[in-house]
């Protein structure tokens, strides 16, 4: 096994590239999951529209629950590799460790809760009386993979921290092929329908969860993985850090269900149910951008953490400079390629002309503002990973207000679907005023006067 990167030694850019790539990879592969599932969704014959509009409504109860293990593995590992940066093992152990039983607990609890309200949210997130019964049935089964799903997303992150991203990497591919061979067996060779996509989803899951576990449990990691009471104090240092990317992620459920609600109410009976399925595909297609590039800045934290731990601000500022090239770049193709093949992905989850058309203008108008988008999410979650949340969380909050205020006001005043246009609007405003404060924010926090590598400890 070729060594692990050294994060306060080898070259910037090639770190970033051997950091950020995997990561980029592994968060496209995840977006498999949920992109895979739909296409074949859509795709079953006769109910198929109407059962994608039904996994549309799924969605932002999906993000909020998968938001849970973003909140503990980003808390848990910047406070990890703040740690390893500063030598301190001892230190990095007990963080692993807490974190470790504090996704237990919480992936527990969450599967009891949401099971339990199931019903009420679906109702509260845009179902009507023909898309339930699939939506239903999706988020059942689903629901009850929620701790093989929280474990293995909130893990994965500490092998990465160790300095193994093609491994972190392996946990998502792996989960992946196991959902796209089981996804047609299920659906169509059992006849299950929407609820095989569900199943096959959650055995894909455990498969994953499965892998991480094992791995942080190998001899090769650095710091091993054990199950141990979390400390209060270490607990709440966790749970502080990483609220900025849990909230950033939450509210996107708040979005999408503002959203649903919005296309639902002013499309009307005749039309709200092909909206939402427009919508669907449509969000469908933006995570193939908002995920790799998620996983870009996500995979670099690691790296920033580690040298604001060891109290190396040059190397802080050429990592931050080579991850927004790498993101400008991603998103630059991605904003021609939207202009251009839209519909050839439109065309993988429906052949009816209706969702074809609507589709297709809706994925040219989210992306708009994709390539200032690319600042937001690079300098939000610099500021998190310099443990710097509170600024972090108020800058996420910032555009999530915007896309949320946008949604539901646009419609008052022009059609049904003229909420489309909440997400450039949010994106190119959000961008701007984030751009302004971190460029004076973090150059302060760098400079010394701020204290680079002052604690350990946020």
């Amino acid at each position: 096994m070729k060594k692990t990167n050294d994060f306060g030694r080898d070259s910037i850019p090639v770190l970033v590239l051997k950091v950020s790539v995997p990561f980029m990879f592994a968060q496209f592969v995840n977006v498999l999951y949920s992109i895979v599932d739909r296409i074949y969704i859509g795709n079953i014959p006769v109910i198929g529209g109407v059962s994608l509009a039904g996994a549309g409504v799924c969605a932002p109860i999906i993000t909020l629950l998968s938001s849970f293990g973003t909140w503990i593995g980003i808390g848990g590992s910047v406070l990890f590799s703040i740690r390893l940066g500063a030598e301190d093992h001892k230190g990095a152990e007990k963080i692993l460790a807490s974190s470790f039983s504090m996704l237990v607990g919480l992936s527990l609890a969450l599967t009891v809760i949401f099971l339990l309200c199931k019903e009420r949210l679906l109702w509260w997130f845009g179902a009507s009386e023909a898309t339930y019964a699939y939506a239903d049935a999706y988020l059942t089964i689903y629901t009850l993979g929620t701790f093989f799903a929280l474990l293995s997303m909130g893990m994965n992150y500490f092998i990465t921290a160790q300095g193994y991203p093609f491994l972190g990497m392996a946990t998502t591919l792996i989960g992946a092929v196991v959902n796209i061979v089981l996804d047609p067996v299920f659906i169509f060779g059992f006849h299950m329908n929407i609820a095989g996509a569900a199943a096959a989803t959650v055995i894909a899951q455990t498969a994953s969860c499965v892998f991480v576990l094992w791995t942080l449990k190998s001899r090769k990691m650095r710091i091993p993985v054990r199950l141990a009471k979390p400390e209060p104090a270490l607990g709440k240092q966790i749970l502080a850090i990483g609220f900025s990317p849990f909230l950033i992620l939450a509210t996107d459920s708040l979005i999408i269900i503002a959203l649903n609600t919005v296309l639902q109410y002013y499309g009307g009976a005749e039309y709200g149910d092909t909206l939402i399925t427009a919508a669907t595909i449509v969000q469908s297609y933006m995570l193939l951008i908002t995920s790799p590039m998620l996983g870009v800045t996500s995979g670099s934290q690691p790296l920033i953490s580690f040298n604001y731990g060891a109290g190396k601000p040059e190397r802080i500022r050429r990592t931050i400079f080579w991850v927004l090239l790498l993101c400008l770049a991603f998103t630059t193709v991605m904003f021609f390629v939207s202009r251009i093949l839209p519909q050839y992905f439109v065309r993988i989850f429906t052949n009816v002309p209706e969702y074809q058309e609507l589709s297709v203008w809706g994925i040219r108008v989210f992306t708009l503002m994709i390539i200032p988008l690319s600042l937001q999410y690079v300098f939000v979650d610099a500021l998190t990973a310099l443990s710097m949340t509170r600024i972090s969380l108020g800058l996420s909050l910032l555009r999530k207000s915007l896309y949320l205020g946008s949604t539901c006001v646009l419609p008052l005043f022009f059609a049904a679907r003229s909420a489309f246009y909440a997400e450039p609007l949010a994106d190119v405003l959000a961008a701007s005023v984030t751009s302004v404060l971190f460029l004076g924010i973090y150059r302060k926090r760098l400079s010394g006067k701020g204290g680079c590598g002052s604690r350990t400890a946020a």
